[in-house]
């Protein structure tokens, strides 16, 4: 007979004795530069919030009629005109025809993956992609490989590979910044490996955008690349924005396409409206912040040539993501533990989540140049 608290006995048991038991902390600040945990302040470097976004605080006297709730999904009584609006201007900056909006990037991805890629046809995936790129994948039925990160070489075996229907496609989907190296795929030259093997091309732009580009509307502005180069790209509105939802840009018949078939966007409660306007109000701070992608830019070079003042080893690499490879589970604990006792906050990463433990240091343009020597000081 199944023993159910045996079963969950045993399971977080194993992942206790494996050091990869993961806890929760507690928040009482706003998302900012300094932040509280636990009742303890720390200066924050484990947020995603590139653009230093994420507290500001909306006007509630201008959306006071707009309520909280949605009430419903978008295809039944959620579906604000708000929503609508965020949709436009979001598209009109990325440049593509169309937007629609998802209530979490996991969804969206999960939409994308789950409704576009069909029986018989197959999924090319980086072998780092998000969590969210894998497991819409193993929701669709197509047949799904992997190659090793960021190698086109082998990228291009995989695209070699005969169909089995002409009427099948291929489906090439990588992140562009990578959430927990931190590097940049090379999308243009991965572009034109699917327009010369006859593949579509699907970008998780989580990380990039409102960073990238000469004007921050992300990766494919940062690589010149249109919506024929990437027909299907996907972004969120958690990370730079410093709001909350994703969206997936690409054609008119791409977003009306999701509406029909993507069960994660029809089957769920819509983002509140006021959360819709909030996501407009830091989308217009984040088109007229070309000053805070230049202080992000001069906070990753100087943390790296502190780095290199201190001889820690970093990555080398132009993200905001900063990997710091440790030996192992009982070095990274021990590294945290220093590092939160001097009051600073970094991601703590293990296995399966990362293929080494690390330390996952993310920067951001509210962060002073005396914030990063203090955390250098004691990597």
């Amino acid at each position: 007979m199944f023993d159910f608290e045996q079963f969950l006995d045993s399971r977080l048991n194993a992942q206790t004795d494996a050091g990869l038991f993961r806890e929760r902390l507690t928040v009482s600040s706003k998302q900012d530069r300094e932040i509280t945990v636990d009742g303890k302040k720390y200066l924050n470097f484990a947020s995603n919030d590139y653009l230093g976004l994420a507290k500001n605080s909306p006007d509630f006297s201008e959306q006071v009629q707009i309520g909280f709730g949605s009430g419903g999904s978008h295809l039944i009584s959620g579906h604000h005109q708000v929503h609508s609006q965020l949709e436009r201007e979001l598209a009109d900056f990325v440049e593509r025809e169309s937007v629609l909006t998802f209530s979490t990037g996991y969804m969206a991805n999960l939409g994308i993956l789950q409704s576009l890629a069909l029986k018989g046809d197959l999924i090319i995936a980086d072998k780092l992609n998000h969590a969210s790129l894998i497991d819409g994948a193993k929701l669709s039925n197509a047949d799904r490989v992997r190659y090793p990160h960021c190698d086109l070489g082998a990228l291009v075996r995989r695209l070699k590979t005969k169909l089995k229907s002409i009427s099948a496609n291929k489906w090439v989907v990588t992140d562009s910044i990578f959430s927990m190296d931190g590097d940049l795929a090379p999308l243009d030259e991965i572009a034109f490996l699917c327009k010369k093997y006859h593949a579509h091309l699907i970008v998780d732009d989580a990380h990039g955008f409102g960073i990238l580009g000469k004007n921050g509307a992300g990766a494919l502005e940062h690589f010149q690349l249109k919506q024929k180069d990437c027909p299907v790209l996907m972004s969120t509105l958690g990370k730079a924005v410093g709001g909350y939802g994703a969206f997936v840009s690409g054609s008119e018949k791409l977003t009306g396409y999701l509406m029909q078939f993507a069960r994660s966007y029809i089957y769920t409660t819509a983002m509140p409206a006021v959360l819709a306007q909030f996501n407009l109000g830091n989308l217009k701070k984040l088109k007229a912040g070309s000053n805070l992608r230049r202080k992000l830019q001069e906070n990753i070079r100087y943390f790296q040539s502190q780095c290199e003042k201190m001889s820690v080893k970093h990555s080398g690499i132009n993200s905001p993501i900063q990997k710091i490879d440790l030996l192992g589970l009982q070095q990274l604990k021990a590294k945290t533990d220093v590092l939160k006792k001097q009051g600073l906050l970094v991601g703590s990463i293990r296995p399966p989540t990362s293929s080494t433990p690390r330390l996952r240091i993310t920067l951001s343009a509210s962060h002073s140049f005396s914030d990063i020597e203090c955390l250098v000081r004691y990597l």
